[in-house]
């Protein structure tokens, strides 16, 4: 079961003060403020290029801000983090990369973080758990280059769980991924926020979590335009036929008073990424 970041102290799971971040010449995240208290499950959502990776790579420590903090867990980023306490997923990177490896193997690998070199004994029953988590224990055994892209994804999931986090970071866990995947990425997560983990997500739109968000944080150019209530999906979403490739056209109110169209062409430019 995983626990809650230290309430004793009020400290927030992740806390981001005026934060920038240069990549290159471009100028990606502008001053960004972000609190995620414990508990809670934070979508993050905007246009491609709005800056939504380059800002969970920050969060995590991939990427180094150019102005501005990052704390997680009640500690500035970098060693002093209990990184064993903290589970990231990140975008696009498929299981099957690198050295051929079983599934077992793959999730096995997120046991070892820090000075921790050598797997902990019982890693096994840890790896088979997690896989279980994400209803693939039954495919612990197979090479992960012969699993489909969603069950791929699924894989890597379980590698960031196996920790036991009490923070999971993920940038679109469910891109891309077929809808049985989906589904059971949900079911795994809804346990897992019934427990109490914190979830700080990128997603392109809520789909399968939309009952489990509690908070949206919406992204443009590299600024928080709006941090509040998720924005509702288009009643047409519904509709079996429906097609989400689509920009959407829902609409939530800007920090200034004028609104932004969610997943529209608000930002055309491709994040930059190093």
């Amino acid at each position: 079961m995983t626990v809650p970041a230290d309430t004793r102290t009020g400290s927030p799971a992740v806390d981001v003060r005026g934060v920038h971040v240069h990549l290159g010449a471009s100028h990606v995240l502008r001053g960004i403020d972000l609190r995620v208290d414990a508990g809670e499950v934070v979508a993050l959502l905007g246009a491609n290029g709005s800056g939504k990776s380059t800002l969970v790579r920050t969060v995590v420590g991939v990427l180094p801000p150019s102005a501005g903090t990052v704390d997680l867990l009640g500690h500035r980023v970098g060693n002093a983090v209990p990184w064993g306490r903290v589970g990231y997923v990140p975008q696009r990177v498929t299981a099957a990369a690198g050295v051929p490896s079983t599934a077992r193997e793959v999730v096995a690998s997120g046991l070892l973080h820090g000075r921790r070199l050598r797997l902990p004994r019982g890693w096994r029953g840890l790896a088979a758990d997690a896989l279980d988590q994400v209803g693939l224990a039954e495919r612990a055994d197979e090479p992960t280059s012969r699993l489909s892209g969603g069950q791929q994804q699924r894989v890597l999931i379980a590698r960031a769980l196996v920790r036991g986090p009490e923070l999971l970071v993920l940038d679109e866990p469910v891109a891309g991924v077929d809808r049985p995947s989906q589904e059971a990425f949900a079911a795994t997560m809804t346990r897992l926020v019934g427990d109490g983990l914190t979830v700080l997500v990128v997603l392109h739109e809520l789909g399968e979590l939309a009952d489990l968000i509690t908070r949206a944080v919406v992204l443009r150019h590299g600024k928080v335009v709006h941090d509040g209530a998720p924005p509702r999906p288009h009643a047409s979403h519904d509709d079996a036929t429906h097609d989400h490739v689509h920009p959407h056209t829902s609409e939530l109110p800007l920090r200034s008073g004028t609104r932004v169209g969610l997943g529209g062409p608000l930002d055309t430019d491709e994040e930059a990424r190093p």
